[in-house]
């Protein structure tokens, strides 16, 4: 059945005084309803068809905007990401968190030939820039609210972020 088929089938529904009508021709069904209260208001409703899906894409695909403004980085291939043995015993509870203010990719180094902006260990000062969020082919340098020692980076490198997720953790004492 062809699409002007359906349009002029609703049409004549919706102009009789039938509440309902139901066709099926080989594959293909169609109920629709009318509402009693309201003539000529018709209401097609779904019907379990055999239909191809259109394939699904992964949330992680991007482009960038252009290759020499966008850093391309891959993950590590073993990451920092895990605390030194003692900060994993203690209490993270004592941890300041510093998270992401939106959602997007995280990037621990302006650039894959770049050094991160910051590593376990590492003393790091109020305002000083310790990642980058890409959100919508912008690059955000994200800083840090507090000074202390960074006592574990939570985050893998080059993984989506959502919003007000941990990204580092930091030893206000350190």
């Amino acid at each position: 059945m062809t699409f002007k088929e359906i349009q002029e089938l609703i049409r004549l529904v919706g102009k009789s005084n039938l509440t309902e009508f139901k066709m099926k021709q080989g594959d293909f069904e169609i109920t629709l309803r009318t509402d009693k209260y309201e003539k000529g208001k018709v209401q097609a409703l779904p019907q379990a068809l055999p239909i191809a899906q259109a394939p699904v894409l992964p949330a992680t695909v991007s482009t960038p905007v252009s290759p020499a403004s966008a850093p391309v980085h891959k993950a590590p291939a073993s990451p920092e990401v895990e605390a030194p043995a003692a900060a994993s015993s203690e209490d993270e509870s004592q941890y300041i968190a510093i998270k992401s203010p939106m959602i997007g990719t995280f990037y621990r180094s302006p650039s894959p030939e770049k050094p991160p902006y910051i590593k376990v260990g590492d003393t790091v000062e109020a305002g000083q820039v310790v990642c980058i969020v890409e959100a919508m082919k912008l690059f955000n340098e994200i800083e840090s609210e507090v000074s202390g020692k960074v006592v574990k980076v939570v985050t893998e490198d080059a993984q989506p972020v959502e919003y007000d997720q941990v990204l580092f953790l930091i030893d206000p004492k350190g």
